[in-house]
């Protein structure tokens, strides 16, 4: 009977723990970096173009909101895939450019351009986007700030680097704490979006937390690994 009972007891472990190896193995999981695993409030997959989340209220700590009160710069190291992690910047006038704008050269991670005449605005289908704009920190040609996003996604960021570039022209002695977390699923090479952070240090005028969907109009994507065609069932 003793003998009868270990044996259970292996049998049931054995298929608790396979289980949990294929579930592993077979559902896509959701990359998040150290700096955005407190980013808990991440949509499915969808055809939105701005998701706020966290209420619009942003996930740094306290120690981090008393740091932002001196202008940095932090970026993190590519992963495994080559894929980009995190983006972290106390913005100021002392970060934002001073001369002119090199051209943009690197292919980040999925990059698998594709032209659609008539579709796109400017035709093609990606842009190399800055996970911090660099408007915002003078940062261009740097592969860890780098990620393969659409041409809606890139206007989409736009409006908010646009936000915090204005409200520093009017507060130049002020300081903005910044934070772009790419969201990948699995070993996707292209990410799913990107989670947007930004709270201004000397006053309460500036607070955002939104996910921005890398997603294309009348474009599938291969999020694996960058590559596109043409959605024919997509209806404006």
């Amino acid at each position: 009977m003793k003998i009868y009972k270990n044996n259970k007891r292996r049998n049931i472990v054995f298929f608790v723990v396979a289980a949990a190896i294929l579930l592993y193995i077979f559902i896509p999981q959701l990359y998040f970096s150290n700096y955005s695993s407190s980013a808990r409030d991440i949509p499915e997959p969808g055809d939105y173009a701005i998701y706020v989340s966290n209420n619009n209220l942003t996930y740094f700590s306290k120690e981090e909101l008393e740091k932002a009160k001196d202008s940095y710069e932090e970026y993190g190291e590519l992963d495994h895939l080559k894929r980009c992690t995190y983006a972290t910047a106390s913005i100021s006038s002392d970060t934002m450019p001073k001369g002119e704008r090199e051209e943009l050269k690197i292919k980040p991670s999925g990059w698998d351009q594709e032209k659609y005449e008539g579709i796109i605005e400017d035709d093609f289908l990606y842009n190399r986007c800055h996970l911090i704009a660099y408007c915002l920190t003078a940062e261009n040609n740097n592969p860890n700030n780098l990620v393969t996003g659409t041409h809606y996604m890139n206007e989409n960021m736009n409006y908010y680097e646009v936000l915090v570039a204005k409200y520093l022209d009017n507060n130049p002695n002020n300081h903005v704490l910044y934070r772009a977390s790419p969201i990948f699923e699995g070993n996707d090479l292209v990410c799913r979006g990107i989670l947007l952070e930004a709270k201004s240090i000397e006053d309460d005028e500036i607070e955002f937390c939104v996910f921005v969907n890398n997603i294309q109009p009348g474009i599938e994507i291969d999020y694996s690994d960058g590559s596109s065609c043409i959605d024919y069932d997509y209806q404006k």
